[in-house]
């Protein structure tokens, strides 16, 4: 797409059509074209069809909300910045917004001088990211990055099981990289060209949570005023992610079993049967195993969920990826917010390689955009970085026995190797001149990356 203003087109999503118009007006005024929805689902197939260069989107809207609307919209592309207009603002909704890769949050009714810079700086960045090899469109692994031989095997399963109608669990700590695990699934599976609804189990209780999977008709409960389509039914041709799934409750757990065995359910408060072709994903953070013995999982559930289950390890676990999603990090959050850095010291490296990243791919991404943020230069060096990070050391825990001092001076030069080899072990080992499986038995001996 050029990028002359002129030929600039923008989405309009907004099922207030008073305020849909103001805003239509003014951006062709400011020279723009313009798209209109005037609810989720449309607006996420005007953005699969027309790709527009943003997407100005009310957070509430009739069928699809414009949270659920912005995480469709990231399950295949992950370029279009999107900017949330509500006139219901919280910092909860801000925040989750932000979280699934809102670019910005402006309140209704919006400033339009505000909205004009916000829209500026939107498709600046939208061009930036457009320029990234790793974030084009279309690429089953967009914005994945990987270094270590456990996320290649993982991702190799995952080229594998896509094409199936296979039930998958995914699991693995939080920050771990679930979500975008599931968009990776979807874009390479059949179902690439329906929707990917995802539904977080954890954030509403039991009724809701019943209302958002099924739906319900009018007068099902006290608020209901209008009939609303579930997930379920929204996601029919697609596939659907149930995040935190081990944080379900036992009733609706039998509700789900009954749609993957048949592939029919009801809305809350009606009688008619209705019927869903729906691809499901699970992922969570719990022991399913664990919270089946404690009686807080079905088994029967769980066999239907984990056909095949994939595991992500946590960040201490593939060390060796961090400096490569750092340095994309990076690059992300200098675009978005107008900053010169261009890099990062070997000594910051070395601090984010040697701390145990119990947020994992998360923490690390945040503590990058902090940095960025607060650095006076044009590179991130380590007093930019938190205590936590920069004051942390290669191994968390003290080994049971006092080393000799022949093992000391073996444990620091494996300390010396990985920090050199950036936290790869296979690199380290050949640098040792040891076995990789002789550097992993010395690695766990010492508690070096633990």
């Amino acid at each position: 797409m050029s990028t002359t203003q002129d030929q600039l087109w923008i989405l309009v999503a907004d099922d207030e059509l008073a305020h849909r118009s103001l805003v239509r007006q003014w951006l062709l005024r400011c020279g723009y074209q313009v798209f209109e929805a005037g609810d989720g689902v449309v607006a996420v197939e005007t953005v699969r069809r027309e790709k527009p260069a943003l997407v100005l989107m009310d957070l509430r809207m009739p069928g699809m909300d414009g949270i659920a609307a912005l995480r469709n919209i990231r399950s295949f592309d992950r370029t279009v910045p999107v900017i949330m207009l509500t006139a219901f603002g919280s910092i909860q909704s801000a925040v989750e917004a932000v979280k699934l890769g809102a670019y910005d949050y402006l309140q209704k009714p919006v400033d339009l001088e505000v909205l004009k810079q916000a829209v500026t700086s939107a498709l600046d960045y939208g061009t930036l990211l457009r320029q990234e090899p790793a974030a084009q469109q279309g690429e089953p692994f967009s914005g994945l990055i990987w270094k270590s031989p456990q996320m290649a095997e993982i991702l190799d399963t995952v080229s594998r099981v896509a094409p199936s109608t296979a039930s998958v669990l995914i699991t693995g700590e939080s920050g771990t990289g679930k979500e975008m695990i599931a968009d990776a699934i979807h874009r390479l599976s059949t179902r690439a060209a329906k929707p990917c609804i995802k539904v977080n189990c954890a954030a509403l209780h039991e009724q809701l949570l019943e209302s958002e999977l099924f739906g319900h008709e009018r007068g099902a409960f006290t608020g209901a005023a209008d009939l609303r389509k579930g997930r379920f039914e929204l996601a029919d041709g697609g596939t659907l992610l149930l995040d935190e799934i081990g944080d379900m409750a036992p009733t609706t757990q039998a509700k789900i079993l009954r749609v993957l065995q048949s592939g029919t359910f009801e809305r809350l408060g009606g009688t008619t049967t209705l019927k869903t072709d729906v691809r499901v994903i699970a992922a969570t953070n719990h022991d399913l195993k664990q919270a089946i013995e404690q009686g807080k999982f079905r088994s029967d559930l769980f066999f239907r969920l984990s056909v095949v289950p994939i595991h992500l390890p946590p960040l201490r676990e593939r060390r060796e990826e961090i400096p490569a999603l750092a340095d994309h990090f990076l690059k992300r959050f200098a675009a978005k917010n107008q900053r010169p850095i261009a890099s990062i010291s070997t000594e910051a490296m070395h601090a984010l390689i040697r701390h145990c990243w119990p947020g994992n791919v998360r923490e690390l991404e945040n503590v990058i955009e902090r940095a960025v943020i607060l650095a006076p230069g044009d590179q991130l060096t380590p007093e930019i970085l938190p205590v936590s990070v920069r004051g942390g050391q290669f191994s968390r825990t003290d080994t049971a026995q006092p080393l000799t001092v022949l093992e000391q001076i073996e444990r620091d030069a494996i300390i010396q190797a990985m920090l050199a080899c950036q936290g790869n072990r296979t690199k380290a080992a050949e640098h040792l001149g040891m076995s990789r499986r002789s550097l992993y038995n010395k690695l766990k001996v010492y508690g070096i990356g633990d």
